[in-house]
């Protein structure tokens, strides 16, 4: 399958993607929010973290339209708006698996060589 190279500008939004998810907490709000709907406040108690440091994190996956918001009186929750996004971390982590499982065969050779 032929693939057309990108325009810089696909390229900056790819960049800006990855950059998300280069940041640990906001993987981990994205794992807690996997299949389910989760207020500000549920997602500070489940995650330990401060409000201000995950509704940060939470604006800027809303921003890049990862996640998506709706209001209930004072209460806002949040849900996935791009499950795609765990097609590509299922790819990464499939990726790492395969790598650390080539790392540890080696080691084995070598300690049985030894």
């Amino acid at each position: 399958m032929d693939h057309k190279p990108l325009t810089n500008k696909a390229l900056d939004l790819v960049a800006t993607r990855f950059r998300l998810l280069s940041e640990p907490v906001r993987l981990r709000i994205l794992q807690t929010l996997q299949g389910r709907e989760q207020s500000v406040g549920a997602l500070v108690d489940e995650l330990g973290l401060q409000q201000a440091n995950v509704s940060k994190h939470l604006q800027q996956l809303h921003q890049a339209g990862i996640v998506a918001r709706r209001r209930e009186g004072l209460q806002v929750f949040y849900r996935i708006a791009d499950p795609s996004i765990f097609e590509l971390c299922d790819l990464v982590c499939g990726s790492l698996a395969e790598q650390l499982e080539s790392e540890l065969g080696a080691v084995r050779g070598h300690v049985d060589e030894s």
